[in-house]
């Protein structure tokens, strides 16, 4: 019996991980791999005031009504005190590729690299990148950089997708992206397009955060798909200069400063959670 109740459990998990595999194929189709599609560069022809008429599948980027990013304003929050914590995180080691798209630098997760729970729905790690300067502002404050961590929860009527994204400002280096640097470097020197960089525990990227932003947005690059979920710290982070610096050289000319401009917020709601843990009152026995 013992048996047969652990093979049910391998077969249900290597199920999970090939429709995880599945999905990650389809999401990765939306994301623009040729750099040259599109670039950021005020003015240009391809920059992103023309994103939405580069290609009919890109028409959200000009005409979507939950694009993303935005300020997020004190004026525009409202507070939702939580009990429990705002975002479950379960993360675990798995093989990792560091690609340089043109447009970003992105690490890969290959196998299965844990999931996030919102609100008891799941959503498995895809990747992550990073924008420099930060693409959303807090009260109109641009930071030095910001990440975002992709993660999809797959439906067969369309998967849904949920971003959770850090600030940081210049200062000490950051633990995570110190692990890629030599691969960078590497990409940088050697003009890399992908490099297997082995194990990676997506957990040691941020600590668990205990408030977030949360509204309803959209992807930042083409196709500038609606409905994602975003999720961002509001703590502030450090990282050095150098490892902006080294991120911007990595990439092409025109995605150096790779930020898209902010987008209108069109009513829409932007909550401030915050995770309060439950302590049980003591009393005094006399």
């Amino acid at each position: 019996m013992k048996l047969e109740r652990e093979n049910t459990y391998t077969l249900r998990t290597s199920l999970m991980i090939l429709i995880i595999l599945l999905y990650t194929t389809s999401i990765r189709a939306q994301e623009v791999e040729d750099e040259r599609e599109f670039d950021y560069i005020e003015g240009s022809e391809k920059g992103p005031h023309h994103w939405g008429e580069l290609k009919e599948e890109w028409a959200a980027c000009k005409h979507g009504d939950m694009q993303s990013p935005i300020d997020l304003s004190n004026e525009r929050v409202k507070i939702i005190p939580n009990y429990r914590q705002v975002i479950k995180t379960k993360y675990k080691s798995s093989n990792a590729t560091i690609i340089n798209r043109g447009h970003d630098i992105a690490v890969f997760w290959r196998g299965d690299a844990g999931s996030i729970s919102i609100n008891g729905t799941k959503f498995f790690l895809h990747q992550c990148h990073w924008h420099s300067p930060s693409e959303h502002s807090i009260n109109g404050r641009k930071y030095d950089l910001e990440m975002h961590m992709v993660h999809i929860s797959p439906n067969p009527k369309g998967n849904k997708i949920a971003v959770v994204g850090a600030f940081f400002k210049i200062g000490r280096p950051n633990s995570f992206l110190s692990q890629l640097e030599e691969d960078i470097k590497h990409m940088v020197d050697e003009e890399e397009e992908e490099r297997v960089i082995g194990d990676k525990d997506p957990s040691q990227i941020q600590t668990k955060g205990k408030i977030y932003y949360r509204y309803v947005g959209s992807l930042t690059t083409p196709p500038c798909t609606e409905g994602v979920m975003w999720n961002l710290d509001k703590k502030i982070r450090t990282v050095s200069k150098a490892q902006v610096d080294l991120l911007r050289q990595a990439v092409h000319d025109h995605a150096e400063m790779n930020a898209r401009p902010r987008q209108p917020h069109n009513n829409r709601d932007i909550h401030l959670h915050k995770y309060y843990p439950f302590k049980q009152s003591s009393t005094t026995k006399n």
